[in-house]
């Protein structure tokens, strides 16, 4: 732990925000201001300099976005840490069979950047690596970045003003700022069923497909039934023996168009404008769906998403039952929930391949693994030569996600401790007080409902705003007000009612990471989408205080020289 200064902000008590008459959680009430400043009176005669101006943690179309603008706003001095092995975050990471995007390629691509060259209107996985492989060689990121490196800890240096990344090989790299792009799944969740590691069989995961095991004739078991998975289960069923699937709560999935682009289609949109009008119009719908949820009055939604849930399900189950021949498995197919309490997916395919006779749909829960295959509850045991685990991810909304000890702030402040006490919260999703000159792409409350570049161009923004502020100051540290940050929480735990009331009254027996362990829906932004890119781009620059490190001799980052007096810039 680098030495503190003698004289320490006190962070806020923290405060129960549970409610004593219904259990749930309640945003914390601010006790000070936050925008006073306490002064370090450490003394020194060397100023320990940080490795990079910024860091930015993450070389998926976050990170992409962050570099890109970055350097649009004339800071070049950042490096890029990438755990993998090049640019793409999942895009890369996943390579499974069937993998494409659930959403046409107008609205899947960054806004400074837009192509009409994709070869399917819904594209393959590996043309979207492609896209944003070349985006990042076409904007220079490539010599930014330090690929296989792995940030474990992250750790806020008071007294010099620069967060220390501590690696999986030990290094420590210092910047001034960090930029967290590690997007929505963090990583594939521990394997929660018994017995996994005793089996001898062959494992595949989504997030690393082994595509020399030739699954040809093979005897296949396929545990869950969510995105990854309704992509996987069409795509191999002709080529494996038996497959069977083990499901513990249907999907919703509808019908895609997959075509290739036409010409005229490409052509069209090749127009000058006309691509950015119709990206445009996806948004106004967007926002739309956003305010209708926050601005409609509770005595009107609630009674409105009662009806739609019903009417929706009863239809999407003759939809089923049309599609799908036996109708034991119709039914086990068919949701009782609504179609937004999980994640709706995307494949013509993907029912009907309960119709092949090679493929079969189990719905027993799983006891354990074996040896040789899968025992369920009901006793049956069924041997595979392989099984594939698309069982999901631990997700930036649950507080579990965020590791004790692995991220600490000013004065010991740890984001684990903070959000399992508190409740996940950040500033318009990107900051946190206690946690000066780090921004999050992907964080509480983010999700605005668009396509994934949207948002976070819209996080980048903010961020590269936020240190240009910083910098024309000539100030060393920034940190969002906590008064701001908590009257802007208490905003969006308001305008989270909707919310709350669909995914854990009105659906609350379905498990969704929509909702998330503490029971608030972390997940989602509670605004429509152009409020929530004003919020992010045109933020009050003094939502932030901002500290100044006194000018002394340079002193390199790894020797132990002490920063000299802070104090607050004002202007």
């Amino acid at each position: 732990m680098p030495d503190l200064p003698s004289e320490q902000v006190l962070l806020s008590p923290r405060l129960s925000i549970l409610s004593q008459t219904d259990g749930r959680r309640r945003p914390p009430t601010p006790t000070r201001s936050g925008a006073a400043v306490t002064r370090s009176h450490t003394t020194t005669t060397k100023r320990i300099h940080p490795d990079h101006e910024v860091a930015i943690i993450g070389a998926g179309p976050g990170g992409i976005a962050a570099g890109v603008k970055l350097a649009a706003a004339g800071i070049d001095d950042f490096v890029i840490l990438e755990r993998d092995t090049d640019f793409g975050g999942s895009w890369h990471e996943n390579t499974y069979p069937g993998l494409s995007v659930d959403i046409p390629w107008p609205a899947y691509q960054f806004s400074f950047d837009r192509r009409t060259d994709w070869e399917r209107f819904f594209p393959y996985g590996p043309e979207v690596k492609h896209y944003h492989t070349d985006v990042a060689r076409k904007y220079g990121l490539y010599p930014h970045a330090r690929f296989g490196v792995n940030v474990q800890r992250e750790e806020f240096d008071d007294a010099n003003h620069l967060w220390r990344l501590h690696t999986s090989t030990g290094q420590v790299i210092t910047a001034r700022h960090v930029i967290s792009a590690v997007g929505a799944f963090v990583r594939p969740k521990a394997d929660a069923i018994p017995g996994v590691e005793t089996y001898t069989g062959k494992l595949q995961r989504p997030t690393a497909w082994d595509h020399d095991y030739d699954l040809t004739g093979k005897r296949v078991a396929v545990i869950g039934t969510g995105a990854s998975a309704v992509q996987i289960i069409p795509a191999i069923a002709d080529r494996v023996g038996a497959m069977t699937v083990f499901q513990r709560t249907p999907v919703w999935s509808m019908p895609k168009p997959d075509f290739r682009t036409p010409r005229a289609l490409k052509a069209l949109l090749g127009v000058p404008g006309v691509l950015p009008l119709i990206h445009q119009a996806i948004l106004v719908v967007v926002d739309m769906a956003g305010r209708f949820l926050v601005s409609t009055p509770p005595n009107l939604v609630k009674p409105f998403l009662r009806a739609f849930d019903k009417t929706i399900i009863k239809a999407y189950g003759r939809y089923v039952r049309l599609l799908v021949k036996d109708p034991v498995a119709a039914a086990a197919l068919t949701p009782d929930f609504g179609p937004i309490t999980k994640r709706p997916t995307a494949n013509t395919y993907y029912l009907t391949t309960f119709n092949r006779t090679n493929v079969d749909l189990v719905t027993d829960s799983i006891e354990t693994v074996t040896a040789t295959g899968i025992r369920t509850r009901d006793g049956v045991e069924r041997d595979f030569d392989a099984i594939v685990l698309a069982t999901g991810y631990d997700v930036f909304s649950d507080p579990e996600t965020y590791v004790t000890g692995t991220i600490v702030g000013r004065n010991g402040f740890d984001l684990g401790e903070f959000y399992r006490a508190e409740g996940l919260q950040a500033y318009q999703g990107v900051t946190v007080a206690g946690l000066p000159n780090r921004f999050m792409l992907v964080g509480p409350y983010c999700w605005t409902g668009s396509g994934w570049h949207d948002f976070v161009e819209m996080s980048a923004d903010h961020a590269v705003r936020a240190i240009t502020e910083c910098r024309r100051r000539g100030a060393t540290l920034l940190e969002i007000r906590k008064d701001v940050a908590d009257e802007y929480h208490r905003t969006i735990h308001r305008n989270s009612e909707i919310l709350r009331y669909y995914l854990a009254d009105l659906n609350g027996g379905t498990n969704t990471y929509y909702r998330n362990s503490q029971g608030d829906t972390t997940y989602l932004r509670p605004s429509g989408f152009f409020e929530a890119s004003r919020g992010l781009r045109q933020f009050p620059l003094d939502d932030y205080r901002y500290e100044q490190l006194a000018a002394v001799p340079a002193a390199k980052a790894g020797s132990n020289g002490k920063a000299a007096a802070a104090a607050e810039v004002t202007a």
